[in-house]
């Protein structure tokens, strides 16, 4: 079995914990590979070796670190298909989805290389008699990354790429169900020219996260994963005086108006209810008929689609829709989830327990499960189940299915399918949501924008990438200057202004 490492100082590096975690294959439920946990000593000296490594990054030209970054993302384009093997290999998604896992980042690490235009700060001259004010952005030090299984390569790239063009230098810890793609981007980036010790790629475990959060050196935590998980982070690294970026779970709808194009819509909660076996935070769960016959019709649509989905591993070629979820613990909640439902008097349609792939036995497979007739007091409602299993709550009218989401806890992304503009508009502007989509499923802004929720799905007031993502990991300095040119004025020891 394969030994896996951390990355410090530009090398792969040996545990010296004495402790693993087993990496599976969730296809075959085979351990492929065991990652090592850091200890803090560990973690200690990744961090001091990161602060030493920064001093000389953090001076470096703005343009010089985006040049890296354009190299970066030429090397990603050029591993594109092994970065993907990677992904699939260890989170078990199809490879077309798993290229997408790559490209989603890629992005992000485009974006960045126009940093230099992002992080100018701003002059004014003669602000009073012979004074000028001028701010500029600079690199807070040494930060942290502690990034989700879901996505091993997308969520790691818009963690790294904006903090090290800012002239930060970067802690990440991968999830350790998939720590591969993270340390293969390391690799990439020191081929591309970044410095050593200015990203190291420490995996571990509780211990190595509340290291992070309690460190005095690093000066901000951007985190994803769970919501319970999201505000114990954010919490204790508020405590301790840090930055803290922290994303957590969601229970994303979908509202379908009776005028509608019923085919486009089931088609867009296929893909995003079932994409990627459910794992992602911006996968649709719940669906939001309005009226009786909206939602008979689309259950009439629903039905084929969902029964002709392919389930199987990632190398079972492109007709494969979904594969496996990430841990047998995970296939185990899941299932029961769907049992709650049951139990609590939804109509479950479909039902995707039990699912067996020949050759794949051992497998984490879940089937695609649909309920109809739900009620918002049910497990299924309430939870996010993060499997491929679709829940649809009927609404009489619009104000009813629009208040269903307004009460949700949650508030990542949500979307509407209409014909009516002005229905999409009163939807867009009122719903306490973060990402919306006006006949688009999964609401994801391109990079250049940002993306995040509201609600229990964030923690922070800046969102990850795009321009936010540069002002989390900078902090602005203003300077007032004035140079003195026959200008004659005595003492003044009261505050007033400079005109």
């Amino acid at each position: 079995m394969q030994e896996l490492t951390h990355w410090i100082n530009g090398q792969h590096v040996k545990g010296t914990s004495g402790r693993f975690q087993d990496v599976f294959n969730p296809a075959t439920g085979e351990a492929i590979a065991k990652v090592p946990l850091a200890t803090l000593d560990e973690l200690t000296a990744a961090i001091d070796a990161a602060e030493e490594a920064q001093v000389k990054w953090g001076a470096t030209n703005p343009q010089r670190r985006a040049r890296v970054m354009m190299k970066f993302g030429a090397l990603i384009n050029e591993h594109m298909d092994e970065l993907a093997e990677l992904v699939s290999k260890e989170h078990g998604k199809t490879l077309p989805d798993g290229r997408g896992d790559v490209q989603r980042g890629l992005e992000v690490v485009e974006v960045c290389m126009g940093a230099p235009h992002m992080l100018k700060g701003e002059f004014m001259d003669s602000a009073g008699p012979g004074i000028d004010l001028y701010s500029m952005r600079q690199a807070l030090g040494v930060v942290a990354g502690i990034t989700p299984f879901n996505f091993p390569a997308m969520i790691p790239l818009w963690k790294m790429a904006p903090a090290i063009v800012s002239g930060n230098a970067m802690i990440l810890k991968p999830s350790e169900r998939c720590p591969s793609t993270a340390l293969r981007l390391a690799e990439l980036l020191k081929e591309a020219g970044l410095p050593d010790g200015v990203l190291q790629v420490i995996n571990g475990d509780k211990e190595v996260v509340d290291g992070i959060l309690d460190n005095e050196t690093i000066q901000a935590v951007g985190f994803v994963g769970s919501t319970p998980i999201a505000q114990y982070i954010y919490g204790r690294a508020a405590t301790n005086g840090k930055r803290a970026q922290c994303f957590g779970g969601a229970k994303n709808h979908m509202i379908i108006m009776p005028d509608a194009d019923l085919d486009k819509a089931a088609d867009a909660l296929i893909g995003a209810g079932f994409g990627a076996a459910g794992e992602r935070c911006m996968a649709i769960s719940v669906a939001v008929p309005v009226g009786q016959e909206t939602a008979d019709k689309l259950r009439e649509k629903l039905i084929p689609r969902i029964e002709a989905l392919k389930v199987g591993p990632y190398t079972g070629g492109d007709d494969v829709d979904y594969g496996p979820v990430i841990t047998e613990a995970s296939k185990n909640r899941i299932e029961g989830l769907i049992a709650s439902g049951v139990d609590q008097g939804a109509e479950l349609v479909i039902d995707g327990r039990g699912f067996e792939l020949q050759g794949y036995e051992n497998g984490f497979f879940v089937g695609p499960s649909y309920f109809d007739n739900a009620t918002e007091d049910m497990d299924i409602y309430q939870e996010e189940i993060f499997g491929p299993v679709l829940t649809t709550v009927r609404k009489d009218n619009y104000e009813d299915a629009l208040q269903l989401i307004m009460k949700n806890q949650y508030g990542n992304g949500t979307a509407i399918y209409t014909a009516d503009g002005d229905v999409a508009r009163d939807f867009a502007s009122r719903v306490n949501v973060g990402m919306v989509g006006v006949n688009f499923p999964i609401p994801v802004p391109l990079s250049y924008f940002t993306f995040g929720g509201w609600k229990k799905s964030a923690f922070g007031d800046l969102n990850q990438y795009g321009p936010d993502a540069l002002r989390f990991y900078t902090k602005t300095k203003t300077v007032t200057a004035r140079w003195f040119s026959g200008i004659k004025d005595g003492a003044a020891l009261n505050f007033k202004a400079m005109d």
